[in-house]
């Protein structure tokens, strides 16, 4: 499926009960769409997006062969190319993985909808597609500033105001 702003999307639904294919496409289009515009991010024409939607035990299994890291997180992200902030994407933007009772979890412990959170995480995986990164205080700051915009411009809340609390 193309998204209205140019970028196919290969969306997979692996496990767990995750809400319809359609719903989930359309929230993140609208979150990376938003990152897109807010950020200036570019890519190549032909650029394709893949989502994959699984469970905690799956995730862990990725994190595990990937990372070295054998347990649930909510996001992976892992971008077609090496690239930093400001680069042109290549046409595989990357890939990006969701563990639905991580996500379910953290949106409850944070006292956020389950859409809201899904959205933040699909905003943060994207931008580590495209160079973000948060391993240093000055990265962590720039990254979170810029999630927070992209957030506030889709009308959602600061996603890391139950920091504060």
């Amino acid at each position: 499926m193309t998204s209205q702003f140019d970028m196919a999307i290969d969306l997979t639904v692996e496990a767990g009960d995750w809400p319809r294919a359609g719903a989930l496409e359309a929230l993140v289009a609208r979150a990376v769409g938003k990152a897109a515009e807010c950020e200036n991010l570019r890519w190549r024409e032909g650029a394709e997006l893949s989502l994959l939607f699984t469970d905690d035990a799956r995730m862990a299994e990725i994190n595990g062969q990937w990372r070295g890291k054998p347990k649930a997180t909510n996001v992976l992200s892992f971008p077609g190319e090496d690239r930093r902030p400001g680069d042109i994407a290549s046409p595989m933007i990357g890939d990006l993985v969701f563990a639905l009772e991580t996500v379910c979890r953290e949106a409850e412990e944070q006292a956020k909808s389950f859409e809201d959170h899904l959205t933040h995480l699909a905003v943060h995986g994207f931008l580590h597609l495209f160079g973000y990164d948060h391993e240093s205080l000055e990265e962590a700051q720039l990254m979170e500033a810029a999630e927070t915009r992209i957030l506030e411009a889709l009308g959602i809340g600061d996603p890391y105001a139950y920091l504060d609390a």
